[in-house]
């Protein structure tokens, strides 16, 4: 694991979190409890800050970012190479594989952001809404069984965080 202070400015990472030792996290960022930041994932704060709050998971070669101070809630999934540039991302989210989500977006408490999807400048996701295509579109609302899909998410990476501190902690 690569934590990089710039500017007097270092990573804080909660000790019940796991970031992995082949991710690079810079600068102004704060990585809450039951949180984890797989291989490959970069974490950059150096425009402003960010911060991660409890059980969030940045998976495999994601990319946070933003041109100011960016806040991701809790219970929050970032798939598989997501590129990820928003202001805000509510709490319950999952931006699914390959995503794109650009400046300043603000993404609503229990949303979700589908594979692939492109989300442009500025865009204000309401809570509640499943996000899809080029450009990325409100298309629904999520239901039941979407809050399920979006709890057990969460719940599988907080068991994975928890076992791979149990196994060498922190970036071990």
């Amino acid at each position: 694991m690569t934590l990089r202070a710039l500017e007097g400015k270092r990573p804080k990472v909660d000790p019940k979190a796991f970031v992995s030792e082949a991710a690079y996290v810079l600068g102004d960022v704060e990585i809450g409890p039951e949180s984890s930041v797989w291989p490959g994932a970069v974490i950059r704060g150096d425009m402003g800050k960010v911060r991660i709050g409890r059980a969030t998971n940045i998976q495999d070669n994601s990319v946070v970012h933003s041109d100011g101070d960016a806040e991701y809630g809790d219970y929050v999934t970032l798939g598989h190479g997501v590129v990820c540039h928003a202001k805000k991302v509510g709490s319950h989210v999952v931006i699914g594989n390959g995503a794109v989500v650009n400046d300043g977006v603000e993404i609503g408490d229990y949303s979700i952001i589908a594979a692939g999807a492109v989300v442009l400048e500025d865009l204000k996701v309401p809570a509640r809404s499943m996000v899809m295509g080029i450009p990325g579109q409100v298309r629904s609302q999520i239901q039941t069984r979407h809050e399920e899909l979006i709890r057990h998410y969460a719940q599988e990476y907080v068991e994975k965080t928890a076992r791979y501190l149990r196994n060498g902690g922190l970036g071990s």
